[in-house]
């Protein structure tokens, strides 16, 4: 009973890959024509080439495992400040930057904060490589992966919620850090997530988080998104999409292989709605192609629909009173800098950062910036060299 893989079934496969690409990001022309320029076989040798130049991704701590409320098995791991929990005992790789002057204290001892990472839809913990290079050994950290990434396990609910997501946050924190000051950091889904922590339990807010960082995220009002693109055709992919994705989800064996047959039109819609600047190292953007292309399809469209139900402009009232950083690229067609900026309106006392040249994964494109700014909010967290 199962689908061939013959002719009509690859070609069927190959459609299934390419829909599930332009519907997701919008349109591919533009992409499609810059790929034809290269021969496949050359764009092949230069992504395993890629593959095999770290060092991005190959940073680990000391792994755990937390138990979301459904038991589901939810993977992290941690770095100390004496940098006892660097698994392989690296710290800074070649060319992530170094952790001097990010105003983080080098105490010895215990931490005297914890900085808890979570990562957007389709990434991994280790999406945060650079920030984890460049904080190793200054600061206890706590990178996780959302359920079905990474190395988290799946769990029976779907569709997926952010509330569940913000749940699962609070698992985390519960196994990894469940004492001492926080500092909350997210990234796109994993800035929602925080929101829905907050909304959740606002007083693990009140009497543990000493600051947060919302980077590259929105608090809703995702259906207005354009995606750089006509609105009145992104409006009528919408209505559909959902439908498509969990059509495609139920055929996830037949559409990762029309989704590997079309790998060179999945990587320019990677770059175009993950980069903006023209000098981003080819590495890099190889890197966020296979995080985004680990996650299976079924995954995709169990997620997809929290999306558009997101808002919790309320919840970031809970953070109305701590140091808070809100952070963006400037070109991110997929939160726009904008709701960021709605972001920071909504906590008065938060500093707002627009990154020049940027795109979506501002974390990896603009290491820097990102870096400098989370070190400026721990020290205001009253956790920098003269506050330790």
């Amino acid at each position: 009973m199962g689908e061939t893989t013959g002719g009509g079934g690859w070609r069927r496969a190959g459609f299934a890959g390419a829909a599930i690409g332009v519907l997701a990001a919008g349109a591919a022309a533009g992409v499609a024509v810059e790929r034809l320029t290269v021969g496949r076989s050359v764009r092949q040798k230069a992504r395993l080439a890629l593959d095999a130049t770290g060092p991005y991704g190959t940073l680990r701590g000391t792994p755990g495992r937390a138990l979301a409320d459904d038991g589901t098995a939810l993977a992290y791991e941690t770095d100390e400040v004496d940098g006892t929990g660097a698994a392989d005992g690296t710290g800074s790789a070649d060319g992530t930057g170094s952790a001097d002057g990010t105003g983080v204290s080098e105490g010895a001892g215990e931490a005297p904060v914890t900085v808890v990472f979570s990562h957007g839809f389709c990434l991994s913990q280790d999406s945060w490589h650079y920030q984890r290079a460049a904080l190793r050994g200054r600061v206890r950290t706590v990178f996780w992966d959302q359920r079905g990434h990474g190395r988290s396990a799946r769990g029976p609910e779907e569709p997926v919620t952010i509330d569940r997501l913000g749940r699962d946050l609070k698992a985390v924190i519960d196994a990894a850090a469940p004492e001492g000051p926080l500092v909350l950091v997210g990234h796109s889904m994993g800035g929602m997530t925080v929101m829905a922590l907050a909304d959740r339990y606002p007083e693990l807010i009140r009497d543990r988080v000493a600051g947060v960082a919302l980077i590259g995220t929105s608090a809703g009002r995702l259906e207005e998104v354009s995606y750089g693109l006509p609105l009145a055709g992104v409006n009528a992919v919408r209505r559909i999409l959902p439908g498509v994705l969990r059509a495609l989800g139920s055929q996830a064996e037949l559409v990762e292989k029309g989704r590997r047959a079309t790998a060179d039109l999945f990587a320019g819609l990677v770059k175009k709605y993950s980069f903006a600047s023209k000098d981003v190292d080819p590495a890099v953007v190889r890197f966020a192609e296979r995080m985004i292309e680990s996650v299976p399809v079924d995954v995709v469209a169990a997620f997809y629909p929290a999306f558009g139900a997101h808002d919790k402009l309320a919840a970031l009232a809970a953070f109305r009173d701590l140091p808070a950083l809100a952070l963006a690229g400037d070109q991110d067609l997929v939160t726009p800098a904008s709701h960021t900026e709605a972001i920071a309106e909504a906590l008065p006392g938060s500093r707002l950062v627009i990154v020049p040249d940027a795109g979506h994964l501002v974390m990896l494109e603009r290491p820097g910036a990102v870096t400098d700014a989370l070190a400026a909010l721990l020290a205001g967290a009253g956790e920098g060299p003269d506050n330790g």
